[in-house]
């Protein structure tokens, strides 16, 4: 049995090998915007374009094998209070691929990936998600509906829940 399963193992491992897909490149990234928006403006590898009512502009880098995303949302000297702290929260908890940053004086939606190993969908997921974030900032502060952990309600106090004694199970 057991060497059956290996036999196993060894042979998806070596299969797979022809199951990764192709290295992703500046010219796709160009062909994937304009198949998601027709008013793609810029040069090769740093484009801007509107998506989503939003400013998005995507920038490559090759030799670095970096690709990001990003919109800017407001000026920095704009932030009320709180709102840095709201952001950095949401970094954690809310703003899953994409996240909050400050760039040249602006709060900007952000997302960044190693280019060669994006996929298309995950190309056209980080643009909803930095638009999905760029809307939501000063409300919820989220990139998606999935949320990690704590969202920005005030702090409660909550009852402590009480222990229950629970034996744990005899191993057999």
């Amino acid at each position: 049995m057991k060497h059956a399963i290996l036999s196993f193992l060894i042979a998806v491992f070596f299969a797979s090998g022809n199951l990764v897909a192709q290295d992703m490149t500046v010219s796709d990234l160009g062909k994937y915007i304009l198949e998601e928006t027709q008013n793609r403006t810029g040069e090769y590898g740093a484009w801007q374009f509107i998506y989503g009512d939003r400013v998005l502009l995507v920038m490559t880098d090759s030799v670095a094998n970096r690709m990001r995303i990003f919109s800017p949302i407001v000026e920095e000297t704009e932030l009320e209070k709180d709102q840095l702290r709201k952001m950095l929260e949401a970094n954690f908890h809310s703003a899953l691929d994409a996240k909050y940053s400050l760039y040249t004086g602006f709060v900007v939606a952000v997302y960044t990936h190693p280019l060669r190993e994006l996929t298309k969908d995950q190309f056209i997921d980080a643009l909803r998600q930095v638009v999905v974030l760029s809307d939501t900032f000063g409300t919820t502060y989220q990139s998606t509906g999935l949320i990690f952990g704590g969202g920005f309600e005030e702090k409660e106090e909550k009852e402590t829940p009480k222990r229950t004694n629970v034996k744990p199970s005899k191993k057999t």
